[in-house]
């Protein structure tokens, strides 16, 4: 166990960290909850993995959008083929801020696109497709490939937590099926401990084959509200640790801080321009709420020592 955070700084935050764990593990304080009960969960993009200047998904999409309509030049004069097709990544940026926003009239066009592109494929071919995306493609901008985009101080709090017998679930805004293959080695979560947006699902069986198949229709969009519904729905306990960065996370927070439990929240702002990004967009709110509510927030440029394993600034 690395009992430091050796990743961290030592700041304030580093210290609320460490002083929540004690309380909530140490049998004799009258904060403590027992192990079964030590639910953490973690927004995925842009709270332990980088997001900007796009998400790996979205560029997983804007790749398979393009293939598509290089392949259909009908699909050239439509949103979103159009866009991915002109490499047009300010129109996907745009949908996810206006999303934050409230403004879902992007992203509707976008998941349309996004239903089209990859239905009537099987889960595990699905799977196989975005792990090897992920393996084999370089961030655009830190020229590093996506599996070492991962926030180390991040990563080390789970270890650190799961030391202390937490059990952690990540709660993703992001497809479910996407980031599924690649969890376990990059962050220790197995899939059955994700839970992200979703598209519906269909059983086919032919002879001795029997498979799940993807299909042309939304099943959920695990963002805002959605977000501490399905902890209730798949996981059946209130979390007392919650991890996350956007105003999409903001209920998720919420309800972790409602817990009767002791409980703490954790807010990632990303200020360093230097060795990763510095921006604001569809965490105003968050902040806000941050400051209002006493959560703890995590500043990239001044609480965390290194943030990749391979800095690349």
């Amino acid at each position: 166990m690395n009992a430091d955070l050796s990743f961290w700084n030592d700041t304030p935050t580093k210290q609320a960290i460490q002083d929540f764990v004690a309380k909530v593990t140490d049998r004799d304080n009258p904060a403590y909850v027992p192990p079964e009960e030590r639910i953490a969960v973690f927004d995925n993009d842009g709270t332990l993995w980088c997001e900007a200047p796009v998400q790996v998904q979205v560029d997983f999409i804007l790749r398979r959008l393009a293939a598509m309509a290089e392949k259909e030049p009908s699909l050239r004069r439509q949103q979103p083929w159009q866009a991915a097709y002109e490499q047009d990544k300010v129109w996907f940026s745009d949908a996810m801020t206006k999303h934050y926003h409230g403004d879902d009239s992007q992203a509707t066009v976008l998941l349309g696109g996004i239903i089209k592109a990859f239905s009537a494929m099987t889960v595990e071919a699905f799977g196989k497709m975005a792990a090897d995306f992920i393996h084999q493609t370089r961030h655009p901008s830190l020229g590093v490939p996506y599996m070492e985009v991962t926030f180390q101080p991040m990563v080390e709090l789970l270890r650190y937590l799961e030391a202390y017998d937490f059990t952690n679930y990540i709660i993703s805004g992001g497809g479910r099926d996407f980031i599924r293959p690649v969890t376990q080695t990059l962050y220790g979560i197995p899939p059955e401990r994700v839970i992200g947006s979703a598209v519906k699902l269909g059983f086919q069986a032919d002879g001795q084959d029997a498979t799940i198949v993807r299909q042309a229709g939304l099943d959920v969009i695990n963002d805002g509200p959605a977000k501490a519904i399905l902890i209730w729905d798949r996981i059946g306990r209130r979390p007392i640790l919650a991890a996350g960065n956007s105003n999409g996370d903001i209920p998720m927070l919420q309800y972790t801080a409602a817990n009767p439990q002791p409980s703490l929240c954790l807010l990632v702002n990303h200020d360093d321009a230097g060795r990763e990004f510095d921006y604001t967009a569809g965490a105003e709110n968050a902040l806000k709420t941050a400051q209002e509510r006493g959560w703890v927030v995590a500043s990239v440029k001044q609480d965390w020592r290194t943030v990749f394993a391979v800095q690349t600034h």
